[in-house]
């Protein structure tokens, strides 16, 4: 036979390695790439499992006849019925957080002050993925002329991030803290913390308060938890509140309302 018409049962031990080392590298990259593509998925489906709002929270809110809800592809927007003012809030929701869940949180600010709360609805549910401008949200109240922006837990994050926008007038934390130091010290500024806490702690806000301005407002709300600031359940993780979800309610209305109408 000539070496031509060598069999494969014939090459040589070199080959032979050769072709060994080629199937496993072969069997290496499809196991690689069909491991990367699960994990993919398996993630994509993680980031739709949010922690829902409370229905009845949500619902007396609808009920409420001084404020309407409006739904938008990118957001959840409360309005007064009458008589609304030029201020706005941009809030962004926890990681995995159902953006209604806030309604009960934020709507006795828009009956108290007029102001127009827009809601984010963050990419993949999850703040930290979201890299749309502030004016994706803003222009759904163009009637608006002075934004203030905040968030809770990882929103908060993100909002700190937008507050670096020459026209924001304001930040509000919820539960949460900047990963960097805002940039402008004269930047109005408020921290809502709970003393039962167990994500955001009271250390670790009192850890990261350098990063904000020294004229912050810190206010720490006795019994309230992370889940407090808004209205989805008990949350892994965290403490046990012993403040009720009304009484939270109140006092994050109370101290959010004076902030935004002496700034």
């Amino acid at each position: 036979m000539a070496p031509t018409d060598m069999a494969p049962t014939d090459m040589s031990p070199t080959d032979k390695a050769t072709t060994s080392l080629r199937r496993r590298i072969r069997f290496g990259g499809w196991a690689a790439l069909t491991a990367l593509v699960l994990g993919v998925v398996v993630f994509l489906i993680w980031t739709q499992l949010v922690m829902p709002a409370d229905r009845a929270a949500a619902q007396a809110v609808f009920d409420n006849t001084a404020v309407t809800v409006t739904d938008t592809p990118d957001s959840v927007v409360i309005a007064p019925t009458e008589g609304g003012s030029q201020e706005g809030l941009v809030f962004i929701p926890g990681a995995k957080v159902d953006p209604y869940a806030y309604l009960a949180t934020l709507s006795g600010t828009v009956e108290e002050t007029g102001m127009t709360v827009v809601i984010t609805k963050p990419v993949l549910n999850l703040a930290f993925f979201d890299q749309r401008s502030l004016e994706t949200f803003t222009a759904v109240a163009p009637e608006v002329d002075t934004w203030f922006v905040g968030g809770h837990s990882l929103g908060g994050v993100r909002a700190c991030m937008y507050a670096a926008d020459d026209d924001v007038a304001g930040l509000v934390l919820f539960g949460s803290y900047c990963a960097s130091a805002v940039t402008d010290p004269d930047l109005p500024v408020l921290s809502l913390s709970g003393s039962e806490d167990g994500l955001s702690t009271p250390e670790k806000i009192d850890d990261t308060a350098s990063l904000l301005p020294e004229d912050t407002t810190f206010v720490r709300i006795e019994g309230a938890s992370h889940a407090s600031f808004g209205a989805y359940g008990a949350q892994p993780g965290d403490g046990v509140p012993t403040l009720s979800a009304r009484d939270a309610e109140r006092a994050i209305t109370e101290a959010l309302s004076e902030f935004v109408t002496t700034n």
